[in-house]
């Protein structure tokens, strides 16, 4: 797991974040994320299309690494933009990729886009939520769906999973704690570590449910509240080329029905 602190500075109204703690050197935060990869030197060498001893050389700080050379290793290692900005930072360049307000004037073509994507979404539910699962947007049906346990934008879903009101709104629980629990890890591993991530993650993990045999190709989550019951499966969407931190973090959930019948419901509004 990465520990880090976040410290700011604003140039030209633009905020970057820069990462300094327990990676304070770029040998050490090249060698800690070339391992999270799972990569042998000679894999990122190869990858990144540097010689072995080279890399072996930045590894151990007898080489400095350019800013050309880091843009490769990043690449190679296919880091998300805050760890970019890390890379560069811990070897005295500047940060590169900004991490712009939600309201700031020139996201507004963007928040158009999740807007618009949202919106045509219905009558199915749809959101958009941060890295840490904050719920940045909603749609309708999201916010009727949602509403019966009280979630709105601005919550954590991350909170509302670990807390007791889904089990008795959510009939499969155990099996989408579960699932939950995965994906979570992946994207903390993806990140190199995320604290609230893997904490949520133990959290659901500790729910069971592993084990069970699949219904269908994919596993949906059933809400059930009084008559009403809905089987809804998820899938993700995200910005193809972000250039901002903000844009790199936000993932929208598009929900679909698992069934006829919650199509009908759905359907019916």
């Amino acid at each position: 797991m990465i520990i880090k602190t976040i410290t700011s500075e604003v140039t030209d109204g633009v905020q970057f974040w820069a990462y300094v703690g327990c990676m304070s050197d770029f040998p050490q935060t090249l060698k800690t994320w070339r391992k999270a990869r799972r990569l042998s030197q000679l894999d990122l060498a190869v990858e990144a299309e540097v010689s072995s001893r080279h890399l072996s050389f930045l590894e151990t700080g007898r080489a400095r690494p350019s800013a050309e050379m880091i843009g490769r290793l990043v690449d190679a290692l296919q880091l998300p933009l805050s760890a970019r900005n890390q890379m560069l930072t811990v070897a005295g360049f500047a940060a590169r990729y900004p991490a712009r307000d939600w309201s700031a004037e020139d996201m507004a073509p963007v928040r158009a886009a999740v807007d618009y994507t949202l919106e045509r979404h219905a009558p199915y539910p749809a959101i958009a939520i941060d890295r840490l699962w904050t719920v940045v947007n909603m749609n309708a049906p999201a916010k009727q769906l949602f509403g019966f346990v009280g979630l709105v934008e601005g919550d954590s879903l991350l909170d509302l999973m670990v807390s007791d009101a889904l089990p008795s709104v959510i009939e499969n629980w155990p099996d989408v704690a579960h699932h939950a629990a995965q994906r979570l890890r992946t994207e903390s591993a993806a990140q190199g570590g995320v604290a609230e991530l893997d904490s949520a993650a133990d959290v659901l993990a500790a729910v069971g449910g592993v084990g069970r045999a699949p219904l269908g190709p994919v596993a949906p989550t059933i809400f059930r509240a009084g008559p009403l019951r809905l089987s809804l499966f998820g899938t993700i969407a995200q910005f193809g080329t972000p250039e901002d931190l903000t844009l790199d973090d936000l993932r929208i959930e598009l929900y679909f029905p698992a069934d006829k019948a919650t199509e009908k419901v759905l359907r019916a509004g």
